[in-house]
């Protein structure tokens, strides 16, 4: 399949809608909630450690978001300094397989690197041949544990 032709830029206030949208389409171990974004979107925004990128198709008219990356840095004594997490990627399926993915990360490679970090890693439960591809290595099991379940 064809790579999009897609554009990868940081995410704005005025992008609010759009990424909400697209989280939605990614909530799987809690279900969305529209107030608990927007109380979280400016705070994610404003953040010095957070990295939220949006991907857009260039090819529609006006451009379509087809996806999003939201990442994190903080400190680490392992690795030296500090390492960069991401938190959340969503690519809408219709654009999967047609290098937006590729594209999200590779700009947070760069974001991450630019800042100074040693690494970057996620967890995930279904894309792991894809970060493969992209020459991530499986390092280390994934546990969680939920802290306040106030959906129920």
């Amino acid at each position: 399949m064809q790579d999009a032709p897609v554009h990868i830029r940081r995410a704005t206030p005025a992008d609010a809608d759009t990424v909400a949208e697209l989280a939605a389409e990614l909530a799987q171990s809690f279900p969305f909630s529209r107030a608990a974004f927007d109380h979280s979107y400016p705070a994610v925004l404003a953040a010095a450690d957070a990295c939220l990128l949006l991907a857009t198709d260039q090819a529609s008219a006006p451009a379509a978001a087809v996806g999003y990356l939201l990442g994190f840095e903080h400190p680490a004594f392992f690795a030296n300094g500090p390492v960069a997490w991401v938190e959340e990627v969503l690519v809408r399926p219709g654009y999967r397989g047609r290098g937006v993915g590729r594209a999200l990360m590779s700009m947070f490679e760069q974001h991450a690197a630019d800042r100074g970090c040693r690494l970057a890693a996620l967890a995930t439960r279904r894309a792991a041949a894809f970060y493969r591809t992209l020459g991530y290595q499986e390092s280390a099991a994934y546990f969680r544990k939920v802290l306040d379940d106030t959906t129920g």
